[in-house]
């Protein structure tokens, strides 16, 4: 029988909350905004008529959803500062000195010489994050633009909106009203998703557990303390979004 220690647990619980699930949390809700909202867009953009919107739209969601979290992670890690410098180094040729200047107030002298950029772990991981989560948002949205009946944006159109008045006063926000208990149990699997960031050394709630492990030589009570912690904050929040849901149901 494994002796369980659990001092070890007691005695880094500040450490665990304060710098790993803090960050985790920051990294979720900064995904979710910026996924949920790029999303948002290209559902629209998936719904259009027009091809030019509509087909890169599409193969960029098909696309995403078809490679592992995992490599796109690594891509954006490490590839990502190589792409950075070169295209801002190429835009700093081509642009007026005031523009260029701005550049390099913002980006330092990188943008001269076409080295990377230095990006940093947790802005790379959040653009990760927003990438990749923005195609199952987009899919989500437009399921729920779709939910809304036509007959409104033509009685819109009746009353003289234009297309964009019509969908952000008129279809969007029944569309996230419909969608919203889905939109959060998204979140949710967001959430158990950042746990990934561990593999970049990156000290989210999963990575501090890793560390305070690997320092005490007590592998099986963080880790288990860790599944135990997110096994309750899940299934707490899932309760949430089951209450949420029946309350906000629209009687047909």
């Amino acid at each position: 029988m494994y002796d369980f220690d659990f001092d070890v647990i007691w005695r880094s619980l500040g450490y665990l909350f304060r710098d790993g699930m803090t960050f985790t949390l920051m990294l979720t809700t900064c995904a979710m905004v910026g996924g949920i909202i790029l999303g948002t867009l290209l559902a629209m953009m998936r719904l259009s008529s027009y091809r030019f919107f509509s087909a890169p739209a599409g193969l960029y969601v098909n696309m995403t959803r078809a490679i592992p979290l995992l490599l796109v992670i690594f891509w954006c890690y490490f590839l990502l500062p190589y792409i950075c410098g070169y295209v801002f180094h190429e835009l700093y040729k081509i642009s007026p000195k005031p523009i260029g200047d701005l550049l390099i107030r913002i980006f330092g002298y990188q943008v001269q010489d076409g080295t990377p950029l230095r990006i940093g772990a947790f802005t790379s991981s959040v653009i990760t994050f927003i990438l990749f989560q923005a195609a199952y948002y987009c899919e989500i949205m437009r399921a729920g633009i779709q939910s809304v009946s036509q007959g409104q944006m033509g009685a819109s159109y009746a009353l003289g909106l234009n297309y964009w008045q019509t969908m952000f006063h008129i279809i969007l926000p029944q569309a996230f009203r419909n969608m919203l208990p889905v939109l959060l149990t998204q979140t949710i699997i967001l959430f158990q998703d950042t746990s990934l960031v561990y593999v970049l050394s990156i000290t989210d709630f999963l990575g501090a557990a890793s560390k305070v492990a690997q320092r005490d030589g007590r592998l099986v009570e963080m880790y288990v303390f860790v599944a135990l912690i997110y096994f309750v904050i899940c299934l707490f929040l899932s309760y949430l979004v089951r209450c949420l849901q029946s309350r906000i149901a629209i009687i047909r």
